[in-house]
């Protein structure tokens, strides 16, 4: 198969609107993203991240940066569109891969109180 560029998703939430709270969440999700789909950095294209409206204390973009160290990695923050009702605390992100997976292969990660948001026929989509 030659290799394409897909989307992978994921979302969490942070424990409270700090630099502290966001960073440790951010990691968290990114890791648990590459681990689930054997991704590696040289073939993400770009992440796109967002936040709700409460949560502002800090770019998760940062941290696939310093903690990751995806310095050639196109990295882009934004806020979500502020729903009544939707989930609090969150942060989400979409990776641009270029790679041989099928988009039925890849493995889309949702943790903490993200864990609802997308799930279809008992798996995360």
């Amino acid at each position: 198969m030659a290799m394409l560029c897909r989307g992978f998703r994921g979302a969490t939430t942070a424990s409270e609107n700090t630099e502290a709270a966001i960073s440790e969440a951010t990691e968290e999700l990114l890791r648990a993203i590459v681990e689930a789909n054997g991704l590696e950095a040289v073939y993400i294209a770009a992440a796109w991240f967002t936040t709700t409206h409460d949560l502002n204390a800090s770019f998760p973009a940062t941290v696939a940066r310093r903690q990751l160290g995806w310095t050639g990695v196109a990295l882009m923050n934004g806020h979500e569109i502020d729903v009544p009702g939707g989930l609090p605390m969150c942060i989400r992100v979409m990776l641009l891969v270029n790679t041989e997976k099928s988009q039925e292969e890849i493995e889309n990660v949702y943790l903490r109180g993200a864990v609802n948001l997308r799930q279809r026929d008992g798996r995360n989509s």
